[in-house]
């Protein structure tokens, strides 16, 4: 049965989370392609729209977006997912996997595209208090060493 480990990054933030799906939590991530938004409740963040930036599987070979299929495949490759060239113009072939999340995938790379709007919201009030607290300490510091 599928097994997946989920890292999901929050773009705004620049963190990331772990999440392991197993069997019938893992089935609704199957078929889905790189580039695709699904809902966040399979992933523990209901109200969420997550999009799949990648993956690797169980051989450690990464997902790539323009190879097309679940399948793994020989390419020639100049840079990008799989390779990174260390001279001008080098080329080689490269085994990489296609861009379809099968049960072979084990790990599976994610963004947070959107979030519910209440969390915005108290992000932002998380954010107006901390500019308004140092103002304060500042304040605090020169009327006293005045």
């Amino acid at each position: 049965m599928a097994k997946f480990k989920i890292i999901i990054s929050d773009p705004e933030t620049g963190t990331s989370k772990t999440v392991e799906l197993e069997e019938t939590r893992a089935i609704p991530l199957i078929g889905r392609k790189i580039g695709e938004v699904t809902d966040g409740s399979i992933a523990g963040l209901p109200g969420h729209k997550l999009q799949v930036t990648g993956g690797s599987d169980k051989d450690g070979f990464p997902m790539r977006s323009d190879v097309h299929g679940g399948v793994r495949r020989r390419i020639v490759l100049s840079g990008g997912v799989g390779f990174n060239p260390q001279d001008r113009g080098e080329r080689r072939r490269k085994t990489v996997r296609g861009n379809v999340i099968t049960d072979e995938i084990v790990q599976v790379n994610m963004k947070i595209v959107e979030e519910p709007k209440r969390l915005k919201e108290s992000k932002k009030t998380k954010e107006e208090k901390k500019p308004l607290e140092k103002e304060v300490e500042t304040e605090a510091q020169t009327t006293s060493s005045a």
